[in-house]
Formats: structure tokens, C-alpha cells, sequence
């Protein structure tokens, strides 16, 4: 796996485009037990090695920083990150499109459900 924190400018295809001054050291282990549920859940065991999870959450994470990475090359030109940036660097790969659509339009049914309880709430109170 290549290692972004030692700045070297000859990187794999697909590795991380970082620049030589940025470190990127995290705690790892962050997502360990969601990991592990989420292995769980698509049929492994319940206790995968730790060394699985470990890989596992180094291949995400990675993944993840990559995807942040490109979708803030988009935004640099319009000077803001949005949500749309994503849904276009994902655009080809339709079951997770999908997928990212109706998480976020199920945030905004439980947006506006929150608004309403706090609309209802507040005329209980003045009553």
C-alpha cells in the first residue's frame, strides 16, 4: 500500500495525489466496530481478524481521502465544495448514485420533519 505521509512525487496509479508538506497521520482503528458490524452484516464472521478490519478501514479511509481529494479539484473553480461535486465523480457507478440520492433525500424528509416538530412545539409552548 503507498504511503502518503513520505511526500514522494512517483505514486502508483490510483494512489493519492497529496503534495510533499501535507502528513496525513490519523488514529486508526476509528471505524474498527462499524467495520466490523458492517462485515457482519455482507457475511463475515463475527469477529473478522483484526488485521481484516485494519486493511479494510486502510483501503476506505483511502478511498474516501481520494474521492474528497477530486471532488474539491471540481469545486476549486467554482471556489465552494457541494454536495453535487460527489454526485458527479460517483455519476458512473449507478447502484451507489442511487444510493446517495435517497440517503440524502431521506435527510431532507427527517430536515423538514425536525423543523415541523419544532414549529409544533413551540405553539404548545405559547399556548
Amino acid at each position: 500500500m503507498h504511503n502518503s505521509s513520505t511526500g514522494s512525487t512517483s505514486k502508483p496509479k490510483g494512489s493519492l495525489s497529496v503534495s510533499s508538506d501535507v502528513s496525513f497521520k490519523r488514529k486508526r482503528g476509528v471505524f474498527q466496530k462499524d467495520l466490523q458490524h458492517m462485515m457482519y452484516g455482507f457475511g463475515d464472521d463475527p469477529n473478522p481478524l483484526p488485521e481484516t478490519v485494519a486493511l479494510l478501514e486502510d483501503i476506505v479511509v483511502e478511498y474516501v481521502t481520494d474521492l474528497v481529494h477530486k471532488a474539491q479539484d471540481i469545486a476549486t473553480k467554482r471556489g465552494k465544495l457541494l454536495t453535487e461535486d460527489f454526485l458527479f465523480l460517483i455519476r458512473k457507478d449507478l447502484p451507489k448514485l442511487h444510493r446517495c440520492t435517497e440517503l440524502l433525500s431521506m435527510n431532507e424528509e427527517l430536515k423538514q420533519a425536525r423543523k415541523a416538530f419544532e414549529v409544533d412545539e413551540e405553539k404548545l409552548a405559547a399556548d
